[in-house]
């Protein structure tokens, strides 16, 4: 009686499929790219944020030095005499403070002088206040200009009257302090230099020129 021989197989997956080693490595590769993809997004988001913040600082967090200056300017009862040097009048003016920057600009209490050839002709108090954020706060004042306080005799000052036209200049500088973001203080003072002319005959301001 012949001998039975018994063949032994491999089992078969439950599904009837068997992966090739070709597969194996194609989803190896797929995860691997996945990752890849992964960390270029989170490299990109860094970068972006780096951009992102470089900019809030050089704009939004960089603190400017506000301005002050002088508006549309006009005279009232404006008299004067050559022969005996001399000029009285009432400057009607508005100062400007101007805040350039991404948070509020608070002052203290400043004065503007008004000087002829360097001397005192007339101040003006400016009030504590403050100037908002990209904005201006603008002041209307009333200040008197005469030249009680000049020496009695002036050439130049006869000359100027005499030829029709009186320079004047004006100088203030105002503290205070930027506030960004409602946690960063920064000081500044804000500084200004004027130029007035008048027109003697016409009794009007002919020119003002602030830096």
């Amino acid at each position: 009686m012949a001998e039975r021989t018994h063949q032994s197989y491999p089992l078969a997956p439950a599904n009837g499929y068997t992966r090739s080693d070709g597969e194996s490595l194609s989803e190896d590769e797929l995860k691997r790219k996945k990752r890849i993809k992964c960390f270029a997004y989170i490299g990109i988001f860094i970068v972006f944020q780096i951009a992102v913040m470089t900019v809030f600082g050089l704009t939004i967090m960089k603190v400017k030095t506000p301005k002050v200056r002088l508006g549309t300017s006009t005279l009232t009862d404006f008299t004067s005499s050559d022969t005996a040097p001399s000029f009285d009048t009432t400057f009607n003016t508005q100062i400007r403070v101007k805040n350039t920057n991404w948070g509020p600009y608070k002052f203290d209490q400043g004065v503007v002088t008004f000087m002829y050839q360097g001397m005192p002709v007339g101040t003006v108090v400016v009030p504590k206040g403050k100037a908002g954020m990209r904005g201006t706060k603008k002041i209307n004042v009333n200040v008197r200009l005469n030249t009680a306080a000049l020496p009695r005799s002036s050439s130049t000052l006869s000359t100027e009257l005499s030829g029709g036209v009186l320079t004047l200049t004006s100088e203030a500088k105002l503290t205070g302090k930027v506030e960004l973001m409602l946690i960063m203080k920064k000081k500044k003072s804000a500084s200004m230099n004027c130029t007035i002319q008048i027109d003697v005959s016409g009794k009007t301001v002919k020119s003002l020129e602030c830096k």
